[in-house]
């Protein structure tokens, strides 16, 4: 699959934590310690052509000229699953802003509903990072997207997507609608089910994460 914006890792740590986190017998515990793990690896990448502006640094031997990150970058973890992204984005950058959205698919018509929005009144960043572990449908994301615009987090400010896995209808349901968002991600997989679950995927991130349900 063949889009502009979408970045899949190659990375071999990725791999190799990408596929503990698939297995089934991965519990909780070790499940979050590696949802951790992946995001900071894959902020990391997204976060590579942040901007920076020179400063003065003075070394024990003499002043030299450094560097300090000059965008101020908001951090948009998607309910509830998302929340486990977050600590890893802000070990890489603890002054990020944390604000939260909550959409829940529904079941039947797979279309994302809104049920929580914790966003200042305008927007107060120069890049903002969605987070969410499952880039199925691409339902949410597109929502999660399109209620950032409406609240000011357009040009020049600009917004990407980090997604541990993806489907490739989730790609391009999020590329048709949002060609400007770059999508960052440890694995493209296959295809949705009949239930809009990623094949092969992992099965339900927040329930894995979590204790709660039974995981695919």
């Amino acid at each position: 699959m063949s889009t502009p914006t979408l970045h899949v890792s190659q990375h071999p740590a990725v791999l190799h934590k990408l596929a503990i986190l698939r297995d089934q017998t991965t519990e909780p515990k070790k499940f979050r310690e590696v949802v951790r793990e992946l995001s900071w690896l894959l902020g990391y990448e997204a976060l590579a052509d942040a901007r920076v502006r020179p400063m003065q640094v003075a070394t024990p031997l003499e002043t030299m000229e450094g560097a300090e990150l000059a965008d101020r970058i908001g951090l948009v973890p998607i309910l509830r699953a998302g929340l486990g992204m977050v600590d890893a984005m802000l070990e890489l950058m603890p002054t990020a802003q944390v604000w939260h959205l909550g959409l829940f698919r529904d079941e039947r018509t797979l279309r994302p509903v809104e049920y929580y929005n914790k966003l200042p009144t305008s927007a107060s960043v120069d890049l903002c990072l969605i987070l969410d572990p499952m880039l199925a449908t691409g339902g949410s994301a597109t929502a999660a997207i399109e209620v950032l615009k409406r609240w000011g987090a357009v040009h020049p400010v600009r917004i990407k997507l980090v997604n541990l896995i993806a489907a490739p209808e989730g790609v391009e349901a999020v590329s048709k609608a949002h060609p400007d968002v770059e999508i960052y991600c440890a694995a493209l997989d296959r295809q949705l089910n009949g239930v809009g679950y990623i094949m092969p995927g992992l099965g339900d991130a927040g329930d894995r994460q979590f204790g709660t349900g039974k995981s695919d």
